[in-house]
C-alpha cells in the first residue's frame, strides 16, 4: 500500500461503514511500512489487507474484497500473502477479530477460535472515580508499556506510544503498593472515542471498572465505542446498565498458539489487536 492506494482503501471501506479515513491508513503504514497490501486484477485495484507485528505476536485486519472479485480467491490471496509476510518476521502468533460470517472462512486458512467479543456502543457518563486511578502523564508511558508487554506478550510500544503522545486521548492507571495495577486509554476523534486497550490482572474486574468508570467519566456525552470479551460478565452488566448496548460480535481467532490469556484485556481496535 502507498499514498496512492489511500483513496481506494476508503472507498472500499466506505461500502461496508467502517468509518476509516486517509489518516487512519496512514497511522497503519507508518505501524507497518511493509505490511499492509493492495490487491490488483491486472491494473485495477480490488482488495486491501492490513498488519502490524508486534515480535512473535502480529495482528490481521481490515480485509475486504470489491463486490465484484468476491468468493474467487481474492480474500484468501491477501490473507495468505500476509501470513506469509508475517512468518518472514518470525511472527508465531497472528490474532485477528473475524465477523462471525467470516469465522469459517478464517478457519479454512488455519485460525482457530478463540472467543467471542461484543462491540458496545453508548455515552461517556459523570463518575467519580477512586482515589488510587490517576491520568497518566508523559512520565507513565515506560511502565504502561512494560505492564502491557506482561499481558499482551509482546512489546506493543510503536503502537502505544503515538497513541499516548497524542494530546487529544486519555489514559488512567491504577496503583497498588507503588506498582501499576491497571490502565485505560481511551482514544479521541472526530467528536467520538474508542475506549481500549485497557488492561488489568485476570480476577481483578474491581481495577477494570473502575478504571472503565473513570475514564468514560471524561468522556461524558461523547459517543464511545469498547470491544470487549464477553466471557467479562461483571463488565459487561456495568456497561449495559449504564446505557451501553451491543452494536455486534466478533470472534477473536489465532493463527499459531494462542498466548494472549494473562490479563483482562479490552481491545485497542479491531484492526490492530
Amino acid at each position: 500500500m502507498s499514498t496512492e492506494d489511500l483513496p481506494f482503501a476508503v472507498s472500499i471501506t466506505d461500502g461496508k461503514d467502517w468509518g476509516l479515513t486517509e489518516g487512519d491508513f496512514r497511522f497503519m503504514m507508518e505501524l507497518e511500512s511493509e505490511g499492509c497490501f493492495v490487491l490488483f486484477q491486472d491494473s485495477q485495484r480490488i482488495g486491501i489487507a492490513t498488519n502490524i507485528s508486534f515480535g512473535k505476536i502480529a495482528w490481521f485486519g481490515n480485509l475486504i474484497v470489491s463486490e465484484d472479485y468476491r468468493n474467487a480467491g481474492a480474500g484468501s490471496l491477501l490473507v495468505k500473502h500476509s501470513l506469509e509476510y508475517l512468518r518472514d518476521k518470525n511472527v508465531e502468533t497472528v490474532g485477528l477479530y473475524a465477523y462471525t460470517d467470516k469465522i469459517q472462512f478464517y478457519r479454512r486458512l488455519g485460525f482457530e477460535y478463540d472467543s467471542d467479543f461484543v462491540v458496545l456502543r453508548g455515552k461517556g457518563f459523570s463518575s467519580k472515580p477512586k482515589t488510587s486511578l490517576g491520568q497518566a502523564g508523559k512520565q507513565d508511558m515506560p511502565k504502561i508499556i512494560k505492564y502491557d508487554n506482561i499481558c499482551f506478550g509482546a512489546s506493543r510500544r510503536k503502537l502505544l506510544e503515538p497513541i499516548l503522545l497524542d494530546p487529544d486521548n486519555l489514559c488512567f492507571v491504577s496503583n497498588e503498593d507503588g506498582h501499576i495495577a491497571g490502565y485505560a486509554i481511551a482514544k479521541v476523534f472526530r467528536g467520538m472515542a474508542e475506549l481500549g486497550p485497557l488492561m488489568c490482572q485476570n480476577g481483578r474486574t474491581d481495577i477494570a471498572i473502575d478504571l472503565l468508570r473513570a475514564t468514560l467519566s471524561m468522556l461524558e456525552g461523547l459517543e464511545v465505542s469498547i470491544c470487549v470479551s464477553e466471557k467479562e460478565s461483571q463488565i459487561l452488566k456495568m456497561l449495559t446498565e449504564s446505557g451501553f448496548s451491543e452494536n455486534f460480535r466478533v470472534a477473536r481467532m489465532f493463527h499459531g498458539p494462542c498466548i494472549i490469556d494473562r490479563c483482562i484485556c479490552l481491545a485497542e481496535s479491531l484492526e490492530r489487536g
